[in-house]
């Protein structure tokens, strides 16, 4: 499955990218499966998105939690608790 993945403020800056397309495996279904699965990529994946940091999700524009499942071409977005403008 393709989805596009968006990363905001502090979570931009420490990942150095702000979005990437990917293919996620077979066995991803959820938001929570997304934040995992990148994890897996190392530092400083694992450390900006572990279990347990604050951190904010969207899937398609809509505020989530992890239990969301995701679908084909979906958004999903990362971010800090609290963004600046």
């Amino acid at each position: 499955m393709h989805i596009q993945l968006k990363f905001f403020a502090s979570v931009r800056e420490a990942l150095g990218t702000s979005d990437e397309r990917v293919v996620v495996p077979d066995t991803i279904a959820t938001v929570g499966d997304v934040r995992a699965w990148l994890r897996t990529r190392g530092e400083p994946w694992s450390e900006t998105l572990a279990e347990g940091r604050a951190l904010r999700m969207a899937c398609n524009h809509v505020m989530t939690d992890a239990q969301t499942r995701i679908t084909e071409g979906c958004e999903v977005a990362f971010f800090p608790p609290v963004t600046g403008g």
